[in-house]
């Protein structure tokens, strides 16, 4: 009995990792990959999720250390975010991210259009006006290159976020 309880605390050390990083890291590489934009939005949900589940985790790190069961819950929550059969990532993020993100960023669906502008006059408050020439000199960068991969909509993304940030 003893060595099956070690190997079954083994098993369960390791699925962590596998469950949590390992598959995601995979299937996010596949779905970037792939045409389809489903899993592209499962996987992007998931990694927004399972950081903001991170950092909770982080801070409270001190109450959960308390409740002996935590560790197992975190791996059925990870199983049911990760799983495909399920989709938790995408239900979450549907659910409840996008209504919070949409509320304080002013973002709407891309095939909508604004009817106020809201979001794009909060975009243009954010920036200040020595930093917008910055961002449309990158925009410019990246339409004359003609990059459409996703990796370099990342890129941009990080780009306009560090120029934008407070100096």
């Amino acid at each position: 009995m003893g060595r099956f309880w070690t190997f079954l605390t083994q098993v369960h050390s390791v699925s962590g990792p596998v469950l949590m990083l390992l598959y995601p890291l995979y299937a996010s590489v596949m779905a970037i990959e792939s045409p389809s934009k489903v899993d592209d939005e499962q996987w992007l949900a998931y990694w927004i999720i399972y950081s903001f589940l991170t950092l909770t985790e982080m801070v409270l790190q001190s109450v959960l250390e308390w409740i002996p069961i935590w560790y197992s819950v975190k791996l059925i929550l990870a199983a049911w975010l990760v799983l495909p059969q399920f989709r938790g990532a995408a239900y979450i993020y549907e659910r409840f991210v996008r209504e919070h993100v949409r509320r304080y960023t002013g973002a709407h669906h891309p095939n909508q259009k604004s009817p106020t502008g809201k979001g794009k006059n909060k975009f243009v408050q954010f920036i200040s006006p020595n930093k917008v020439s910055s961002v449309t000199a990158t925009l410019k960068w990246f339409q004359e290159t003609k990059t459409e991969s996703k990796l370099s909509c990342l890129q941009f993304s990080i780009v306009v976020y560090c120029i934008s940030m407070p100096v």
